[in-house]
């Protein structure tokens, strides 16, 4: 009797292919898990929030960003940050309406003077940036203030540094 090594059609490759599949599928696998890993790796993940997410921080940390300090007689709240590819913070400050020329000039005496106007400027306008007056200890690159007057007594400003 006559034996064949195989019958027509058939090969030992059924055999050992799925041996030779599982480890390739477990190398995709790692493959696209380390990707996705790195795609999702970005700075705000370390401290809780995402990139671009806005994150609450102190207000003192979000005026000493553009070089200001809390003016004496004002109430600051609602200071964030916000990270991506540029920095911005963002502080919003309750004073005596009268207080706040005099605090500008003081926070930035080679700074424009603030401008009046309506629309988007509100009451009162300053942008500085390090070529028009921003101190040389901003880490900003500019310094937005808009001012609104809540009463005769009171006005809210609006504060913004960022980088460019």
């Amino acid at each position: 009797m006559h034996m064949q090594a195989a019958e027509r059609g058939h090969t030992r490759w059924g055999i050992i292919l799925p041996f030779l599949a599982l480890p390739v599928v477990v190398l995709g696998v790692l493959i696209i898990g380390l990707f996705l890993w790195a795609w999702s790796d970005d700075d705000g993940a370390r401290d809780g929030t995402r990139a671009g997410a806005a994150a609450t921080v102190p207000c003192t940390e979000a005026l000493a960003f553009g070089a200001a300090a809390r003016p004496a007689n004002a109430r600051a709240h609602d200071c964030t940050v916000q990270r991506g590819i540029d920095t911005s913070y963002s502080a919003v400050l309750r004073m005596p309406r009268g207080d706040v020329r005099d605090w500008l000039r003081e926070t930035y005496p080679n700074g424009p003077e603030p401008r009046t106007g309506g629309g988007a400027c509100g009451a009162l306008c300053l942008d500085v940036t390090h070529e028009n007056g921003l101190p040389g200890t901003a880490e900003a690159h500019v310094v937005q203030v808009r001012v609104e007057y809540e009463n005769a007594e009171t006005a809210l400003v609006r504060f913004s540094a960022f980088t460019m």
